[in-house]
């Protein structure tokens, strides 16, 4: 993958995470309706965070490689 491609990956999974967390956010108000949601939700969230981590750490040696190949 190009720094680009990375570049576009990570600022898709940024806009997924926001949205993640606002669900998650909006069920913890509704408390106590919905709580049978609370692992669905969580588990989401949860799995998305983990990618947008992992891709940012992707981007960041991607970029670093490309700066030592110049």
């Amino acid at each position: 993958m190009t720094v680009e491609d990375l570049e576009k990956r990570v600022k898709k999974l940024s806009m997924r995470s926001t949205d993640a967390k606002m669900n998650l956010h909006d069920l913890a108000e509704e408390l106590p309706t919905d709580w049978q949601k609370i692992p669905e939700v969580a588990a989401a969230t949860y799995e998305v965070f983990k990618e947008l981590t992992e891709a940012r750490k992707e981007l960041k040696a991607a970029k670093k490689a490309a700066e030592e190949s110049v």
